[in-house]
């Protein structure tokens, strides 16, 4: 079995380390083949060892696989090991199944890139550190797949470097995420210290057993790991560097907000339930920002015209939703949430990157329209993506949305207040994805120039499996009145429990009905505003004013960063470096050399190569010399 955990984490590293070494031997296709097949190995892996998981009883559904002594210094002891349970297998899953999509999808996107190779295997890279975090059995292990996500996703987001607003895209990323990363470290060694351990087994052992940890303690450490989740999977006010990772290619997208690095703080803090149920405070806080950032990222992706762009912002969004989960308790809604939007939104990205592709490269969805006949495939397979994040019934969206409105209207951590957010977040979810089919698909075409074409089969193959999935992926999560089993809660619950409810479950029904009905309310007004009378939203803009233009713009939030953080960041630095650096530092280190030139230059007229010359100062120095021993 150990080698087994081990095989799954290595065919990444095996198809990366082998395209580094002969790819550049090969003609295209086959670097993309082999990263391919290195990942699809890897899924495969992973089905076995879910079936494996799934024959032990529920108590033994926990494997760590320890295979090294990493880290040894004092009384701080880690091991390189894995761990394997619900969770960890869960994500496994989702990270090499829709990973193994995205790189067939590469193949045929990517084709007659002068970076082929190289971008396979950042795309590998990408894969494989992934998998160390969430197989990691350690929190210092899991650092180092969190930070080498990071350093793909600044690979891969500004991997036409040659292209200077896409190279600062990848910085901005990159520097944005330290902010969080230092936040992750500083409560990392908070738990050592007050735990004495960095084992998750372990850790949630010492949690479990002790009644001496403060309340002030488990706070301060959730919130600064919280910090590092809020970089991470971009909630506020780190969230600003994901609409700009859609400078990297669109498989790119799909790979970062689908199945690796977005996802990364919310399995973190699902990993880490133990502890942060010990701080209703932190978790008020997770559920609070988290319920905010969804709103608040859907009143921006409303206004959007570029095609990534709104489906950046409803990412962001939707992994609000997930943070409001685990903030009211419910660790399995935002695992379920997780693998479902997985499915739509890499469908969505997918999707969008077959438009982008047919339109040779255009993105502004004002420019596009009437596509649905020259794209059949994209157009309905992007309605299924739109349909399922929209929360309509059936959709793999709708069962995890829903399970997320139920606990936050019903556990002891929730409220009122945050499920209203919840549900208004969902209305307008799917009136601006609706407005983003329609001015893509509908309509009267406003390509001039171009003649689309539907993409080749390794770009349209993954768009039918992710449509599929994003029908049926729900169905692992019915609720309590189908009265059938609930899937994925049986499956984690061992590892995160339930939270305690407030409601009878007759009470989910209720909520149910509210959520679908604020759903096709939101079609509704979609299909009034931008099919029936789209002179309406003419006039509705400008009623709504300002609120429309700060929503286009953002509201203003990176002109804000950039005027009182990033502006006088750069004045300080600049002056370290025009007065400090240089009048200073600088001028102290010339003086330095300018001394001893200057002394060696006088000592070396000196040496004049005259014999007679040296004999007399020999001499001087003599009579010196004898003149201070007589004199003493």
């Amino acid at each position: 079995m150990k080698f087994l955990i081990l095989a799954i984490l290595c065919f990444p590293l095996f198809g990366l380390s082998v395209n580094f070494l002969f790819g550049r031997k090969w003609a295209e296709p086959w670097a993309g083949v082999l990263a391919t097949a290195a990942t699809t190995s890897s899924f495969v892996l992973s089905c076995f060892l879910l079936f494996h998981i799934l024959n032990l009883p529920l108590t033994d559904r926990t494997i760590v696989a320890t295979y090294f002594n990493w880290i040894s210094t004092g009384p701080l002891h880690v091991d390189f090991a894995l761990q394997i349970d619900p969770i960890s297998l869960c994500m496994i899953l989702v990270v090499t199944g829709v990973g193994s999509l995205i790189h067939l999808y590469s193949i045929g996107y990517m084709a007659k890139d002068p970076g082929f190779r190289r971008y396979f295997i950042y795309l590998n890279l990408f894969i494989f550190m992934m998998l160390i975090l969430v197989m990691a059995a350690n929190l210092p292990l899991l650092f180092v797949g969190w930070e080498g996500v990071g350093l793909c996703s600044y690979l891969l987001i500004g991997f036409w470097y040659e292209d200077i607003l896409k190279a600062q895209a990848g910085k901005k990323a990159f520097i944005v995420n330290r902010i969080g990363d230092a936040c992750f470290l500083i409560g990392m060694f908070l738990v050592l210290k007050t735990f004495g351990t960095l084992d998750f087994l372990k850790l949630d052992s010492q949690i479990l057993s002790s009644t001496t940890v403060s309340l002030t303690t488990a706070t301060i450490i959730s919130l600064l790991l919280f910090g590092g989740a809020a970089g991470k999977s971009a909630q506020i006010p780190l969230y600003i560097w994901l609409p700009d990772a859609m400078a990297g290619p669109t498989p790119v997208s799909a790979l970062i907000h689908a199945a690796t690095m977005v996802t990364a703080g919310v399995y973190m803090i699902i990993r880490l339930n133990v502890l942060y149920l010990l701080s209703p405070i932190a978790m008020g806080v997770v559920a609070t920002i988290g319920f905010g950032t969804a709103l608040f990222a859907a009143l921006i992706a409303i206004s959007q015209n570029d095609i990534k762009k709104v489906l950046a912002y409803s990412t962001i969004s939707q992994l609000g939703y997930m943070f409001g989960a685990v903030g009211v308790g419910a660790f399995a809604a935002a695992l379920f949430h997780l693998i479902t939007h997985a499915f739509f939104k890499a469908l969505l990205f997918l999707g969008s990157g077959s438009v982008i592709h047919a339109l040779h490269g255009e993105q502004d969805i004002q420019k596009m329209g009437g596509l649905r006949k020259a794209l059949p495939i994209t157009s309905k397979t992007f309605l299924i993506g739109v349909l399922a994040i929209s929360g309509i019934p059936i959709f793999a969206g709708f069962f995890s949305k829903d399970m997320i409105l139920w606990f936050t209207a019903s556990s002891v951590l929730g409220n009122w207040g945050l499920l209203f957010v919840g549900l208004t977040t969902a209305g307008l979810t799917a009136l601006y994805m609706f407005r983003l089919y329609v001015l893509t698909f509908l309509g009267t075409p406003r390509t001039a120039g171009t003649h689309p074409h539907e993409a080749p089969p390794s770009m349209s193959i993954p768009l039918i499996v992710l449509a599929f999935l994003s029908i049926v992926g729900g169905f692992i999560g019915l609720p309590e009145w189908t009265h059938f089993p609930d899937i994925i809660t049986n499956f984690i619950e061992p590892i995160a429990k339930l939270p305690e409810l407030t409601l009878g479950h007759e009470a989910e029904l209720i909520v149910t009905v509210v959520s679908i009905v604020i759903a096709f309310l939101g079609l509704g007004i979609g299909y009034y505003l931008f099919v029936s009378r789209p002179a309406e939203k003419e006039r509705l803009t400008g009623a709504l004013q300002p609120l429309p233009t700060w929503s286009q713009n953002k509201f203003y939030i990176d002109e804000f960063y950039g005027r009182f953080f990033v502006g006088p960041i750069m004045q300080f630095a600049q002056f370290c470096w025009q007065f400090i650096d240089v009048q200073i530092i600088d001028r102290a280190v010339n003086l330095s050399g300018s001394i001893w030139r200057k002394t060696s230059n006088t000592m070396s007229s000196i040496q004049t190569g005259n014999v007679q010359g040296y004999a007399l100062w020999m001499a001087i120095g003599t009579l010196f010399l004898i003149y201070f021993v007589f004199k003493g």
